[in-house]
């Protein structure tokens, strides 16, 4: 099959990923290791298994839930939450190495499971060789964008990420930068990785990228590239910028805003931007990820469900944050550590999970099952069919007019009922 039929199925979409649903996990968090470890510290226990292998056991798990994708955050070696890399050819030790991960990329495939990773190519850590070579002025310098130089400087001497001293902003414009980029992706690519998320690619120019995608797609032409962007012209971006997909943050916002303040009104607006973005790419939808609080600490689980119900009834390639599908809690703060909380350990194994999370989890089968069913949903439009807030109906239709119907209601309590035809009604609330 050619790169080019391999895309027939949805525009901007690899054959494989237009049936994708990820199951997204934050490595670092999931496996226990010390995000922020203490200067000196060991960073494994002495004879322990490297930590990816305690991923081992939750992907069956995953499969189970009805997933067909591992959507890890970072995994290569950093300071310390994983986005400030200091090298980006090794396995972080606190991880493991590159048997831990060739161990992990086989059992996925094993599976069916595609991998991807999380690929942070705006910046790098401080402590990054790179880095420390171009503030020595050697070659490197070309690859950052200096600045202040001298006794009187202010500040570290180089651009920084968001205003944060331990990232590094590189120079997009630098062909060592776009030649780098390229080695790393597909380094990775060929050692089994099958997609890739671009961390704050909002922050980095489309041109580059299109630049460094091209020179990847030559020898994998099956890889899906997903950038993270919050904001913007998300179609345009996708268009200059020659990735797949980007991040659905406007979905994400409306599907919880409008449960949270009991206006559907909002949902409403947002679902007709989506079937604009449809025309021209398929989003990453989601309504949980590693940056964000997560949904039933948002919306309670009742209405965490609702969520659930629009994500998988909706156009896009959706992912599942580890633990939303459990009803887990968790509230990111601005702090130090203000993301622990939604990044936390999971249990050695699946059968130490709380039952308390077992009707969420089987409702998130449900759905998933429901999208697998009817896998025209990746690129549905969403027809809203009645809204008298706080109730909301709408049809997902697919291109050769298959439909199905859901309506949402947030009074006198959250519910949901999604209807296929041929198939008994799936009616959704929390348990009494």
């Amino acid at each position: 099959m050619s790169s080019e039929q391999s895309r027939i199925s949805a525009p901007g979409l690899p054959t494989w990923a237009s049936t994708c649903v990820w199951w997204q996990v934050y490595p670092l968090g999931a496996t226990g290791a010390p995000v922020r470890p203490e200067p000196g510290a060991p960073l494994v226990e002495p004879g322990a298994a490297p930590r990816l292998d305690r991923l081992e056991p939750w992907l069956d798990y995953a499969v189970e839930l009805g997933a067909n994708g591992l959507s890890l955050g970072p995994i290569f070696a950093s300071s310390t939450h994983g986005y400030d890399t200091t090298d980006h050819f090794r396995i972080d030790p606190r991880l493991g190495d590159d048997a831990a991960f060739d161990r992990l990329a086989r059992s996925c495939q094993d599976r069916g499971l595609a991998l991807m990773l999380d690929g942070v190519l705006n910046h790098v850590g401080a402590q990054h060789p790179l880095l420390r070579a171009a503030l020595e002025g050697g070659h490197e310098r070309e690859m950052f964008r200096l600045e202040g130089a001298g006794q009187d400087a202010v500040g570290p001497g180089y651009a920084t990420f968001e205003g944060h001293e331990s990232l590094a902003v590189l120079n997009h414009d630098s062909q060592q930068v776009v030649d780098l980029a390229v080695r790393v992706l597909s380094h990775w690519l060929d050692r089994g990785a099958s997609a890739w998320r671009l961390d704050a690619a909002y922050a980095v120019p489309p041109a580059f990228w299109a630049r460094v995608l091209p020179r990847v797609r030559e020898n994998h032409p099956q890889a899906w590239f997903m950038g993270e962007v919050i904001h913007g012209d998300y179609p345009g971006i996708v268009t200059e910028s020659t990735m797949d997909s980007v991040t659905q943050y406007e979905l994400w916002k409306a599907v919880w805003s409008s449960v949270n303040d009991a206006n559907l009104y909002e949902l409403d607006w947002c679902l007709s931007r989506h079937n604009e973005m449809l025309e021209t790419f398929t989003p990453a939808t989601f309504v949980g990820n590693h940056d964000v609080t997560r949904i039933a600490s948002r919306v309670g689980e009742a209405g965490a469900a609702l969520a659930a119900v629009v994500l998988m009834t909706v156009g896009g390639v959706p992912s599942v944050y580890y633990g939303d599908e459990q009803a887990f809690r968790g509230v990111k703060t601005e702090t130090l550590g203000g993301d622990d909380e939604v990044r936390p350990a999971l249990p050695e194994q699946p059968s130490g999970l709380s039952a308390a999370g077992q009707w969420m989890y089987r409702l998130h089968q449900d759905l998933i099952g429901l999208r697998r069913r009817h896998p025209w949903l990746v690129r549905a439009r969403t027809e809203v069919t009645s809204l008298d807030n706080p109730v909301l109906a709408y049809d997902a239709v697919g291109q050769d007019g298959q439909r199905l119907s859901v309506s949402l209601a947030l009074e006198p309590a959250p519910r949901a009922e999604v209807r296929a035809p041929g198939e008994e009604a799936l009616v959704v609330e929390a348990p009494r």
